[in-house]
């Protein structure tokens, strides 16, 4: 069981967004999913705050391919994708803390549309361990993402400031033999 063939061969479409240009294909336990040429995905949908720790992409690229079609299609329910993405990750070895992360944020998203405050309550309880886990280097990264951003938009202001209001000498041409 697993994916039939290579990595997904993919093109950029713009900054987020990518199509397959070749049908990437799994063979689960009973049913084999293909997902067509032509599928638009983000591969793995992570808040750019925690991009450090779950990029959107990596060895997992193609269980966040095949779970983005699944929760779009009809062929399965959003829990079985859920579970399909979460089996694919343990089959490409993917760390028990990191699969258990990107599987609760999975169901919490599932569980969020049309879900009532309870259900909410009772994912989040759920996620607790990740949420203390995280809690701390979330903080620092996005504290210092914003003063990065401080930083460049100071020296870009800057920049705007003494900006050549003539162009540079030509560069010397070298001479071939």
């Amino acid at each position: 069981m697993g994916f039939i063939g290579g990595g997904p061969v993919v093109e950029e479409l713009d900054a987020k967004f990518w199509r397959l240009t070749e049908p990437l294909t799994y063979q689960g336990a009973v049913e084999t999913f293909t997902v067509p040429a032509g599928f638009r995905t983000d591969f793995a949908s992570v808040p750019r705050a925690l991009v450090w720790l779950i990029p959107r992409y990596g060895a997992y690229t193609r269980a966040a391919i095949l779970h983005d079609y699944l929760c779009r299609g009809d062929e399965v329910g959003r829990a079985d994708a859920d579970g399909i993405f979460r089996r694919c990750l343990r089959e490409f070895g993917i760390s028990v803390p990191r699969r258990w992360m990107m599987w609760a944020a999975v169901r919490l998203g599932s569980h969020l549309r049309g879900a009532s405050a309870v259900d909410v309550l009772r994912w989040l309880l759920i996620a607790l361990p990740s949420l203390v886990f995280l809690a701390l280097p979330v903080t620092v990264v996005t504290t210092f993402l914003l003063l990065f951003w401080l930083v460049e938009l100071a020296f870009w202001a800057l920049s705007r400031l003494g900006k050549r209001t003539t162009a540079p000498p030509p560069t010397p041409q070298m001479k071939t033999a």
